[in-house]
């Protein structure tokens, strides 16, 4: 579903996104008045696109559209972008930061799952030299996401940047890719230690002014991800037998507003999740209201917006799928 057109403007966005350096959000910590701030020394590969963690999951849109589409004319500016921004250099200096003062935390844990999956995407396409470049960061990231997890009594039930379960779902699919059974492992055990015992989620809350994502939904994927089919379909049926309130897209008073744009991201991950979990007509609809909105808008929604849109129409709707998630015992 993600058509040469589609792609090739998700494209067009994410070059001009990445490489632009201005206005940058900042989030890092200042032990002096000489802490050196400016993001393309700091971040030589994730300096554009408003923040470090849009900037990541902007890359991975990149690395996306080559996978689906290597023919696209844009291939060759992709190619040379990312050898620019993933190179060992560049990367050196993003782990040089994360170990350095404030690192410990930073961009935990949706800027992590983002760096995974980019990763994981890369090692997909397995074309060119990213993801050599790539891994030492993301081998570092692992072994944190790894503590996080197997350290936290409780997750992040939020709909924006903290949510774990979205997080878990992203370093999830890198675990699998690269074969790291312990990751693999911690986030099962997490997933079952936070959610298993879930009941009778009330959906009417949903959603929050500031959601992009839906609480009830990525927990609910997160566990059609790590339980056993039939497990999944009981414990489905006792959290969520119903979508209810959440079939409605969100309304969204001004798309240029940063918060409220927060919202047209909230209908392009509803689709994702309503693809895997068996509702194509609810993926439609969702989609419909989302994705007129991801290219030619504000910045504040377009430097980040095509990565969402992406993630939805590759999901993978088929009959076998549906059938899993919408058949209860």
């Amino acid at each position: 579903m993600l058509t040469p057109e589609l792609a090739g403007a998700f494209a067009r966005v994410a070059l001009a996104n990445v490489r632009r350096e201005y206005p940058r959000r900042l989030d890092q910590l200042l032990t002096s008045p000489g802490t050196e701030w400016q993001p393309r020394k700091l971040h030589p590969a994730f300096y554009g696109s408003y923040d470090w963690h849009s900037a990541v999951h902007m890359h991975w849109l990149l690395v996306r559209v080559l996978a689906t589409h290597p023919s696209l004319p844009e291939a060759g500016q992709i190619e040379q972008l990312l050898d620019e921004h993933l190179s060992p250099a560049a990367i050196e200096k993003e782990l040089a930061f994360f170990h350095g003062p404030g690192g410990l935390t930073f961009e935990r844990p949706y800027g992590w799952g983002w760096l995974l999956e980019l990763q994981a995407e890369a090692l997909r396409l397995d074309r060119g030299p990213w993801g050599k470049a790539l891994a030492p960061l993301a081998a570092e990231i692992a072994r944190r996401f790894e503590k996080h997890v197997a350290g936290s009594p409780y997750p992040v039930r939020s709909g924006a940047h903290g949510n774990t379960a979205f997080a878990c779902l992203l370093a999830l699919d890198y675990s699998r890719i690269v074969g790291s059974a312990t990751l693999e492992r911690q986030i099962e055990e997490a997933a079952q230690r936070w959610y298993l015992d879930d009941r009778d989620y009330a959906a009417r809350y949903e959603p929050s002014a500031d959601d992009f994502l839906s609480p009830a939904l990525v927990e609910a994927l997160l566990m059609k991800r790590v339980l056993p089919a039939a497990q999944f379909r009981r414990w489905m049926a006792a959290f969520l037998p119903e979508p209810g309130p959440l079939a409605d897209p969100p309304i969204v008073f001004d798309h240029a507003d940063a918060k409220h744009g927060h919202l047209d991201g909230l209908c392009l991950s509803r689709a994702w999740c309503f693809a895997h979990l068996g509702y194509p007509e609810l993926f439609e609809k969702h989609l419909t209201a989302g994705l007129p909105h991801v290219v030619g808008g504000h910045y504040n929604g377009e430097h980040w917006l095509a990565s969402f849109a992406a993630l939805a129409l590759s999901s993978q709707l088929s009959s076998q799928t549906t059938a899993e998630a919408r058949t209860h015992p």
